[in-house]
């Protein structure tokens, strides 16, 4: 048997001179040593058997000059003043190696099984020591279950393996400034994920830069889907995706169409509720559906006309009452609901909304949903990764639809019979956009926020997840991001982004994130359940990377005019509010 760590004097760095419950003081006595030491570098502590260390992260390293007497050099007894250095060393205790436990050799759990002893030899782990020490990490995980992220950047020959059932399993977010990476990293995770035989992760898609890892001439195999846009209404191809209104909870609809402050809006939401129910009610009778019928709720989703509900508001707000000798009087509803028939009236005829008022018809049947269902959760290989494009939709809806679109397949996982569930993850990116602060979000966020923070309170029990990616995590809910159990923390450089951060990792390791606005493009702190050691990795560069590289803005000003043709083109879509098609490459000067 073989040590992992084997140390001699030229790799001790000190004794132990204090120790808390989380963190341990080294006085250093290899000054030379010392100075090879940085922030983020491993020391091993004695343990309390030859077979023990104790592994920390340094987290500090100070050196400080104190005035002292000392005996003159000449043979006299003079003393003279001279100034002597003193060098201290503080890191933070995260884990125990042990050369043999059991029948095993060469472990190293998190948590550190007890405190150090004063005066305990420390020593650097560094050359061959690091080289095996990092070897170790993630060799007890099968094949199966091995996500490769990248390598270390202390020793770039290990590879930074993690478990990818604990990393999706409990909720995990990538977290970094514009520029830093995430979109590769998202790319990577996918890749691998692709790999897999049945893997299920839905792409919520802010800007379509995914769309690359569905192009079959790159070599993507992922299955694109796109929120149908207003040109899509009439004869929509086989890749968009309609959202019928009929699929909206009573609230998100009213949360679209009712104004709060209207003083009518208990009716019109009273006379909305009733009339949607009634109208269900009629589809499921229709379609002998009796025992449904029975048991539903005005939040089940099932299809009705539009132009029905319309026709039964429009004579509630007509409709007149019958006095004394039967002469007619002001109505119930008269005039109560002429502001609420206006708004919906503007969202039915805004081509903007067609992919949810305007659907066709074929959404309308009842065996609809569960074709759309199937198609959004079934799929071999790399097909079963859906990457929903949302880039069309417009902004101050996008919380109702992606909390819809959540929800609805939450719901059909939380009612899957236990035993015949497949785990699914949705992959929220520019979560920011749609998954606000909860006291920063409106009536329309609220809805969404209420699907995600179920999802990620609950979701796990039933085999559902969430990874949440943003550049601004200080933007985000705080509920959805304390449920997180892993983190990718890319650079960020703001310092509230980075107070996120700091406070969702334990106080002992708080002085990791020291780090994060001084990370390279690509390169994160990996941190959390899925991973042994919190440490920093350079993440691999995916095959099929996102449309969504930076632009080289000094370089193309010097060698690339400005498009006309491309110009104009997208004036029309802007018109239009259709992406007709990629515009005429750039010419060049």
């Amino acid at each position: 048997m073989t040590a992992a760590l084997q140390f001699d004097e030229k790799d001790l760095v000190g004794r132990v001179a204090g120790v808390d419950t989380s963190r341990v003081a080294v006085d250093v006595t290899n000054s030379v040593l010392l100075t090879r030491i940085g922030i983020g570098n491993l020391i091993a502590i004695r343990g309390s058997t030859e077979q023990e260390y104790l592994i920390a992260i340094a987290e500090r390293v100070t050196r400080s000059l104190k005035d002292d007497l000392v005996e003159a050099e000449d043979g006299t007894d003079d003393m003279l003043l001279a100034v002597s250095p003193t060098d201290m060393l503080r890191a933070a205790m995260i884990g125990t190696y042990r050369t043999v436990d059991g029948v095993r050799i060469n472990t190293f759990k998190r948590g550190a099984d007890s405190f150090p002893q004063i005066d305990r030899e420390c020593y650097v782990i560094e050359g061959s020591n690091l080289q095996r020490f990092m070897g170790i990490l993630g060799s007890d995980l099968t094949a199966e279950e091995r996500l490769k992220l990248g390598v270390f950047v202390a020793d770039r020959s290990a590879e930074a393996i993690a478990s990818g059932d604990r990393f999706f399993q409990r909720h995990a977010a990538i977290l970094g400034s514009t520029g830093s990476g995430k979109s590769w990293t998202v790319a990577l995770i996918l890749e691998r994920a692709a790999k897999l035989r049945h893997p299920n992760i839905i792409v919520f898609d802010m800007h379509g830069e995914y769309a690359p890892l569905a192009d079959r001439s790159r070599g993507g195999n992922a299955t694109r889907l796109r929120i149908a846009g207003p040109g899509d209404l009439t004869n929509p191809a086989d890749d968009v995706l309609f959202l019928p209104y009929w699929l909206l909870n009573r609230d998100e609809m009213l949360s679209m169409i009712l104004d709060r402050s209207d003083s009518n809006a208990p009716n019109q939401a009273s006379r909305f509720t009733s009339h949607i129910r009634e109208l269900k009610q009629r589809t499921l009778l229709a379609e002998g559906k009796q025992a449904i019928a029975e048991t539903f709720t005005v939040d089940s989703p099932v299809p009705y006309a539009m132009t029905d509900l319309l026709g039964m508001l429009r004579k509630d707000n007509t409709e007149k009452g019958v006095g004394k000798d039967n002469k007619p009087i002001k109505g119930e509803w008269e005039d109560k609901l002429t502001r609420f028939i206006s708004r919906l009236d503007a969202k039915l005829e805004d081509r903007r909304y067609g992919f949810m008022f305007q659907p066709p018809a074929r959404s309308q049947a009842y065996d609809w949903l569960a074709q759309q269902i199937l198609s959004l959760l079934t799929a071999e290989g790399p097909a079963g990764i859906k990457i929903v494009d949302f880039s069309e939709v417009p902004a101050d809806i996008l919380p109702v639809v992606t909390g819809t679109l959540a929800r609805l397949l939450y719901d059909i996982q939380f009612w899957t019979n236990s035993k015949d569930r497949t785990p699914v993850t949705l992959l929220c990116d520019e979560a920011h956009l749609y998954l606000p602060v909860r006291d920063d979000a409106d009536a329309v966020q609220r809805q969404a926020l209420g699907s995600f923070e179920r999802i990620a309170k609950e979701g796990r029990k039933y085999g559902f997840s969430l990874l949440v990616v943003s550049q601004r995590p200080s933007d985000v809910s705080r509920t959805i991001l304390s449920q997180c159990n892993n983190f990718l923390a890319l650079r960020l450089t703001n310092e509230s982004d980075q107070g996120v951060i700091k406070r969702l990792m334990p106080d002992s390791l708080a002085g990791l994130t020291a780090v994060l606005p001084l990370l390279d493009t690509g390169e994160a702190l990996m941190l959390g359940d899925a991973v042994l050691l919190p440490t920093r990795i350079k993440l691999d560069v995916p095959s099929i990377p996102p449309d969504s590289a930076t632009r080289e803005f000094w370089q193309e000003w010097g060698n690339r005019s400005p498009n006309a043709s491309a110009l104009a083109q997208a004036v029309e879509c802007l018109r239009s509010q259709t992406r007709t098609g990629d515009p005429t490459p750039l010419a060049t000067a």
